[in-house]
């Protein structure tokens, strides 16, 4: 498997020809790195005015690899070839290394530049990428890749504070600035702005000695994250994290047309994860679907808290931890689970709990302002202070479990900490029907109190400051939130009632979903009535790729299964994809295609419209399509990444959304449509309009 690597973009503040000649300092070999043996300049050239040096370097590494490894390849040392290119009056160095051992082995291969900062002219950029493909190493393929990860993550450590060092030699010799380079004055002579050589009085080294593959620090890009940004927003992250987290954010810009979630939410899924990209990738991507597909991200806005939850729920938001995070509190040993449920319903306990994990989303970035530090996660201190059997009602613990499945499913890495007082003797009982559905690193993070043992030592106060200690648990601070009691009966619904709303956030969307198959598309029919009705749609591909296509019939195609869908009768034929367009129809005769096949490729959002100019029978069909992956992305597609999953490779995934309008109710364009029904996520930190996605729309003929 190759193993890539992508840097944040570093930022020192200091101009760019001052880098290079801290830089030059390294060469031919540098005491800070042991495992840098020695280099040597095997090539050199530079241009007529002097202003593009290109040096081709040798260097020799001694690995830390056990010694027997060593034996069995055959070497004591490690040869790589190093390739620079400085551009002085751009002030810009490119730098190419690969491997001269082993190269029909093993493939290791890395690009780094620096340039000016493009908004401060007296700083300087760098970035980097590598990536390390061993296709075989003695049978020891997997131990090689191990070492190589391990030593190529410290040397990215250590380039920055090697730079940093030979800065701050430079200025004890005093050399705090060096002039930028002019072309030469016309006769050969040099003007008086002439550069001083970045070696030379240095180190002896030319000044086109420069490249280092190893170095860091931020350079702000709208599309690229910045070092400072990561440690100021994000936390403190391993250079192989934050490039697991570059990788996945570009991903994510390539396949979802920008519309991509914040970086402190990506990373949550990745830390879930253990920082595996596939697992990480494809976890994050079925969030996403069920986000835009229940329209969560509109929650806070657009729902409503009954009167009865605020009247009888005992939970809410008090203040924060010791460490910054937002605190909530839930007197779960008061709340009246069985009344609340045959009051309400488990659908309005769902969303109530979904809508209290959209603000701590909020809240955790609030935090992040306030206190100058990343705040990712929240506390939960739950009092179980009356807990008895009653809370083991049945349905009860069905509605917690779908509840804790939803969550796991979607807010990963949010709960910092979960304190449990005043557990009775009950509590294991509720604990053993729920723990397995809760994640094992989740579980580390709950501490559980029985009695009064929060309130010595090691207790509440080592967690929460005292002065905000709730007063029912004998603080001084007054907790907002309902004493709680019994849901009157009267209030209680029929099971009737309750069974018509269950389920609607997971079951009930405006967009469904559908599977196609090799050889079974899926087919959607329109019955239009009137002519110039306009056909409209909205797809994600969520995995494979497929053809698009529209097709018109006066005939009526006969599916097994008819399921009318509003004034228009849209019918859709379910989980088998039975064909509406017979085997025995001839295109051209008994239906006609509409529109030009558009190929959608796995990961895009597809919007369009349709002018229909014929009353008639129009089918929208979803064709399995099969292509070469794609070579424009390092990275790997989605089809490769569930392949690896085992899952079938003939099968691709949509989720759309279609209606039929009236031509004067047609409030998009002839080329693009702007749906209002088309809500990507909001834990987006950028959205793109309706013309970044792929659309269709023109006039049947």
């Amino acid at each position: 498997m190759v193993q890539q690597y992508q840097s944040p973009v570093r930022v020192y503040k200091q101009p760019f020809e001052l880098i290079m000649a801290a830089y030059a300092r390294r060469f031919p070999k540098c005491p800070l790195i042991p495992v840098f043996v020695d280099s040597e300049i095997v090539n050199q050239s530079e241009s007529k005015d002097g202003s593009v040096v290109v040096t081709e370097r040798r260097c020799t590494i001694d690995i830390e690899a056990p010694r027997l490894l060593k034996r069995i390849a055959g070497v004591e040392y490690l040869y790589f070839i190093q390739k620079n290119k400085l551009n002085r009056r751009d002030r810009t160095l490119h730098i190419e290394v690969h491997n001269e051992t082993f190269s029909s082995r093993v493939i290791v291969q890395e690009c780094c530049s620096y340039k000016a900062h493009p908004e401060n002219e007296d700083w300087t950029c760098f970035e980097q990428t590598a990536s390390l493909d061993i296709k075989s190493f003695f049978g020891f393929e997997s131990t090689a890749e191990k070492i190589a990860m391990k030593q190529y993550a410290s040397s990215i450590k250590k380039g920055k504070e090697i730079i940093e060092y030979y800065l701050r030699e430079l200025e004890e010799e005093g050399v705090t600035s060096i002039p930028r380079w002019v072309p030469p004055v016309e006769g050969g002579l040099l003007s008086a702005g002439r550069a001083v050589p970045v070696s030379g009085a240095i180190d002896g080294l030319p000044a086109k000695d420069l490249a280092n593959p190893t170095e860091l620090m931020a350079c702000p890009a709208d599309d690229k994250l910045d070092a400072d940004y990561i440690r100021r927003y994000l936390g403190d992250l391993t250079p192989l994290q934050e490039s697991c987290l570059i990788r996945l954010r570009q991903w994510l810009q390539e396949t979802h047309k920008g519309k991509i979630p914040k970086d402190q939410h990506v990373l949550r899924f990745l830390r879930a994860r253990d920082f595996n990209m596939d697992k990480a990738r494809e976890f994050l991507c079925q969030s996403l679907t069920w986000r835009k597909q229940h329209q969560v991200d509109f929650l806070l806005d657009t729902w409503e808290r009954p009167q009865l939850l605020q009247d009888y729920y005992t939970g809410g938001w008090h203040h924060h931890d010791r460490d910054g995070r937002p605190l909530y509190v839930l007197r779960f040993g008061q709340m009246d689970t069985k009344g609340l449920v045959r009051a309400l319903g488990e659908e309005v306990l769902l969303r109530q709990v979904l809508s209290i994990n959209e603000e701590g989303l909020k809240r955790c970035e609030e935090n992040t302002r306030v206190f100058g530090r990343p705040i990712r996660c929240w506390t939960c201190l739950v009092d179980l202070e009356g807990l008895n059997m009653r809370h083991l009602w049945r349905p009860g613990v069905k509605a917690l479990l779908r509840i804790i499945e939803a969550v796991e499913a979607n807010y990963p890495e949010t709960l910092g900490r979960l304190l449990i007082l005043r557990a009775p003797r009950v509590f294991p009982v509720l604990w053993t029907l729920i723990s397995p559905l809760i994640d094992e690193n989740t579980r580390k993070k709950f501490l559980i109190y029985a009695g009064r043992d929060y309130q010595g030592p090691g207790g509440l106060v080592d967690y929460i400051d005292g002065d905000i200690i709730p007063d029912f648990l004998g603080g001084d601070c007054m907790c907002d939130i309902p004493e709680g009691s019994a849901v009157p009966k009267s209030l209680y619904r029929t099971a009737e009632e309750l069974e018509n709303e269950e389920n609607c956030l997971l079951t009930d969307s405006i967009y469904k979903s559908a599977s196609i198959f090799k050889g079974a598309p899926y087919e959607v029919l329109i019955d239009i009535t009137e002519a110039s009705s306009v056909i409209t749609w909205d797809f994600d591909v969520s995995k494979g790729d497929v053809l698009f296509n529209i097709y018109h019939s006066k005939r009526a195609p006969q599916p097994p299964k008819k399921d009318s869908l509003g004034a228009h009768g849209i019918t859709s034929l379910g989980a088998v994809n039975a064909q509406l367009i017979d085997k025995s129809w001839v295109l051209g005769k008994d239906y006609s295609m509409v529109e030009k096949a558009l190929t959608c490729r796995e990961g895009e959002s597809v919007q369009g419209s349709h002018i229909t100019r014929w009353p008639g029978f129009y089918i929208l069909q979803w064709r399995f399509h099969s292509s070469a992956a794609s070579a424009t992305s390092s990275l790997p597609r989605v089809d490769d990444v569930l392949a690896t999953l085992q899952v079938s490779s003939h099968k691709c995934k949509i989720m759309y959304y279609t209606e039929v309008l009236g031509s004067q109710d047609f409030r998009g364009s002839m080329t693009s449509l702007e749906s209002c029904q088309s809500g990507f996520s909001q834990l987006s930190a950028a959205t793109t309009s309706s013309s970044q996605s792929r659309a269709s729309s023109t006039v049947s003929r």
